[in-house]
């Protein structure tokens, strides 16, 4: 069969991308070949399972917040896993129907089965092959496992969502936004959860004052923390408990042994790799780098004519937005003559949804510094408790932080973690994609009382 495109892998990117190209050209011929659910990570294991599991957390979080403004709350000490979890699942298969149905409505052919390349522009699924004069490359990927001893034994967010009851206790291996969103719900759905991390901080590639204060608002809310620990071993006892079996290397400190425990589960959340080792990409010419990510330029295009890749598949920016945006670029480039669109991969905002969430668009300090040198970047900072809290026993606090290059104190970094700082962003990176500067928030009239007036009003001029 010979298509005019063709999208390998039915998730966000390849998605947007075939859809968007339907609606440039009608006429095209499109075909989308997906070998598991429609969606991709996003909607089956990865952003919006995961946004229920938060609200949930966030709804217990105020059960317990209820008697602070003169609820009587009588508490069963019960949740029900398994009704959430049936409920949450209906809500992604009626998902996969909406994405199916939608490359339906837009006359895109949905190929259910497992592509591999046979040649330039073309792959085979089931033994039938198919020929694009395009075709995009969007994979995704899936969660690594280190090669230790009983790592096969272990789970990751993947897994995480096939859990049929709720675990008294589990360690959570990692210290990236998975490894810290997982702990944070299972810590608020009252699971006893221990985090290991291999350094001294979490989040490492965000914003070093964004790590420490998360680091504080878990420690203060009863969260285990492991830091400096390296697995060694997960081994299984016969009661069915996993044992972690590490080392711990703190600075200045010989290296010594440790052992945790009587964990029902263990999740690994180390990372991602992509899903490109059985696709025969050598037979389509293009060219990977040492993990497997597919190698393009700015334009997404790989080493092979006419075959491109968006999303995780390509190991940059690996959020379900960038994807999407990415796919519909490329399809306006190609099937609109538009050959200068392309997708801007700077200031993208990120929403971490931990206990408190995080947002961030630009620049981190270190970032910045680096770039423009530390003598051109002024520093603003905030750090209180958000209202909603003065009635309340627990006093989880709001950070934000604004990064601004001398001499016109343009934003090029804003960090916020705290209550609402999920919502909150996208606006704000708007401001900040726009090239906005600390005296055109500080001429934007409050609204109040917010904590996101604090953007807004932040040391009225004065660096801390």
């Amino acid at each position: 069969a010979v298509v005019s495109t063709q999208s390998t892998g039915a998730g966000s990117g390849g998605i947007a991308s075939a859809r968007r190209a339907a609606l440039l050209q009608p006429s095209l011929k499109i075909a989308v070949i997906e070998k598991a659910r429609p969606g991709g990570t996003c909607v089956n294991v990865g952003c919006v399972p995961k946004k229920v599991m938060f609200m949930t957390a966030t709804v217990n979080e105020a059960i317990h917040d209820a008697k602070d403004y003169g609820f009587e709350v009588v508490k069963k000490n019960h949740f029900d896993w398994a009704m959430l979890k049936e409920k949450r699942d209906a809500y992604v298969k009626r998902l996969n129907g909406i994405y199916t149905n939608n490359l339906g409505k837009d006359n895109i052919t949905y190929i259910q089965g497992d592509a591999q390349f046979t040649g330039p522009r073309t792959v085979s699924v089931g033994g039938v092959e198919y020929e694009g004069e395009h075709v995009l490359i969007a994979v995704g990927g899936r969660p690594t496992l280190p090669n230790i001893p009983g790592a096969e034994l272990c789970d990751t967010s993947d897994e995480f969502f096939e859990w049929e009851t709720l675990p008294s206790k589990v360690l959570v291996i990692g210290a990236g936004y998975i490894a810290v969103e997982i702990a944070g719900i299972l810590h608020n759905l009252g699971v006893d959860t221990t985090l290991v991390a291999r350094r001294g901080a979490i989040l490492r590639s965000f914003d070093q004052d964004i790590g420490k204060n998360l680091m504080s608002e878990m420690s203060d809310a009863g969260q285990k923390v492991q830091y400096y620990t390296t697995p060694d071993a997960i081994e299984k006892a016969d009661d069915g408990t996993f044992t972690f079996k590490g080392t711990v290397s703190e600075p200045g400190q010989e290296p010594k042994q440790i052992t945790l425990e009587g964990f029902e589960k263990v999740m690994f959340a180390i990372g991602r790799h992509p899903n490109t080792k059985t696709l025969g990409l050598d037979k389509a010419g293009v060219d990977m780098d040492s993990r497997g990510n597919i190698l393009v330029d700015e334009y997404q295009q790989t080493s092979a004519d006419h075959v491109y890749a968006v999303g995780d598949v390509c190991g940059k920016a690996l959020l379900t937005p960038v994807a999407i945006a990415a796919g519909r670029h490329l399809s306006h480039r190609i099937f609109n003559n538009e050959a200068d669109r392309k997708l801007n991969y700077k200031n993208i905002p990120t929403v971490v949804f931990s206990h408190p969430p995080i947002g961030t668009v630009g620049l981190t300090q270190a970032e910045a510094e680096e770039k423009y040198g530390a003598e051109n970047i002024k520093i603003y900072q905030s750090k209180f408790t958000n209202m909603y809290f003065a009635m309340t026993s627990r006093k989880p606090k709001t950070y934000m932080k604004l990064i601004c290059k001398l001499p016109e104190e343009q934003i090029v970094g804003l960090h916020v973690m705290g209550l609402g700082a999920d919502e909150m962003l996208q606006g704000f990176s708007v401001a900040v994609v726009a090239g906005a500067t600390k005296k055109q928030f500080d001429s934007t009239v409050a609204i109040h009382p917010t904590s996101a007036e604090e953007f807004v009003t932040m040391n009225w001029g004065m660096s801390v």
